[in-house]
């Protein structure tokens, strides 16, 4: 195995993680928005405020997208599965 084929399968691999993580934490970020808004409206100054709303919208934004995610994560797998001959020469 050659140090171009670990580079390229570690850059893809990196760019699966920041694929199938991004609509995960882009909800968690408009949420935490949201609510640092309301937050800064009412005088409302409680720190855990944020955590329940962000956690059920995470927890709802993986139900929606677990699917997709688990494909991505299930075609990567299944292209290095295949491609294992080529690794071992």
């Amino acid at each position: 195995m050659s140090v171009e084929q670990v580079v390229d399968i570690a850059r893809r691999a990196l760019w699966l993680i920041i694929e199938t993580s991004a609509p995960l934490l882009l909800v968690s970020l408009i949420v935490g928005l949201i609510i640092s808004i309301f937050q800064t409206v009412t005088s409302i100054q409680d720190q855990t405020l944020t955590f329940v709303p962000k956690i059920l919208a995470v927890f709802i934004a993986l139900m929606l997208c677990g699917g997709w995610i688990m494909q991505k994560c299930s075609e990567f797998f299944e292209e290095l599965v295949k491609s294992f001959s080529n690794y071992i020469k």
